[in-house]
């Protein structure tokens, strides 16, 4: 049998050609990705629909084995299942591509967002591109968890040039048009607000960190610490390579001939003589350098082509 994708129909036309929210100059779409969240999606979609009545609220289901699509459906939100589970990121471009809004707003199907801060994330636009919720130190979230994201805020705060308070909330706002510049680079798992974050830094959007209080989610998380951070760390990692390589290539490159440097001081020192060893660290710096300095210029040129 051929799965196919399905999409529950809302109960009127309307949130399908959403107006301007009530005291905003902007169309919006509230997309919720959601996997098995049966317990929590019910109570989540009727107080978005309760703050933004106006909005379209879409809510992509990954193939839930429970009845997280009925129940969003019967609470007034539009639903899209996938045939089969391709994961968090994958959910969020689905609802990104078949969101009709000038603004997206996304957030969590599991009860860790307060709606209530939905309309402080919105006015900041359209001044910012891209408006992220950023955790505060009061959330209810797990002390592991926070130890993580604080090291991944570090790494990407040098890697970018700037502070990040909170690299992976899934609770942002953003121009639709501005995401889909960048969609063809989210991943499929659970990574999507990291790689949403760096990009639209790196390209120059004007981003905003609002903080807010996150709360304890219903359910168990499906995110594992371990090999979720990995992960997150691998992200950064390429998509600094791709805007802006220098910031990598030079601190390893620096590093090396230091140490050759270093050492060819000392063994000049004590034997009179430049070890192979020594030659290999400062040639290896160059090479390193100068492969930082073409990959500049090939990001350089990738955005010379778009404009």
């Amino acid at each position: 049998m051929q799965l196919q994708q399905t999409e529950t129909e809302p109960q009127t036309t309307e949130a399908l050609h959403p107006e301007p929210v009530n005291g905003l100059s902007f169309t919006l779409t509230i997309v919720i990705p959601a996997y098995n969240e049966g317990q929590a999606i019910g109570a989540v979609v009727s107080k978005v629909r309760g703050i933004c009545p106006d909005a379209e609220v879409l809510v992509v289901d990954d193939a839930s084995g429970d009845d997280t699509a009925a129940v969003a459906a019967d609470h007034g939100a539009r639903v899209i299942r996938h045939p089969y589970n391709k994961g968090n990121g994958a959910a969020v471009k689905t609802g990104i591509r078949n969101a009709t809004g000038e603004v997206v707003l996304l957030m969590d199907a599991d009860g860790q967002h307060d709606a209530d801060d939905i309309r402080r994330l919105l006015s900041y636009i359209p001044d910012y591109d891209l408006v992220v919720g950023a955790r505060s130190g009061d959330s209810d979230t797990a002390v592991q968890r926070d130890l993580g994201n604080w090291v991944l805020n570090r790494l990407a705060s040098y890697m970018v040039g700037r502070e990040i308070p909170d690299l992976t909330s899934g609770f942002r706002a953003m121009k639709r048009e501005m995401i889909m510049e960048f969609i063809h680079l989210l991943p499929n798992g659970f990574s999507y607000p990291t790689t949403s974050t760096l990009a639209f830094i790196k390209a120059g959007y004007s981003v905003k960190f609002v903080p807010i209080k996150a709360h304890k989610r219903i359910g168990k998380s499906k995110i594992k610490l371990a090999r979720d951070g990995t992960k997150f760390t691998m992200i950064i990692f390429k998509i600094i390579t791709l805007y802006s390589p220098l910031r990598i290539f030079f601190p390893i490159s620096l590093l090396s001939f230091l140490l050759g440097a270093g050492y060819a001081a000392y063994t000049i020192w004590t034997e009179v003589h430049i070890t192979n060893s020594s030659a290999l660290l400062i040639s290896m710096s160059i090479i390193i350098f100068l492969m930082g300095l073409v990959s500049e210029q090939i990001a350089a040129m990738r955005f010379e082509r778009k404009e």
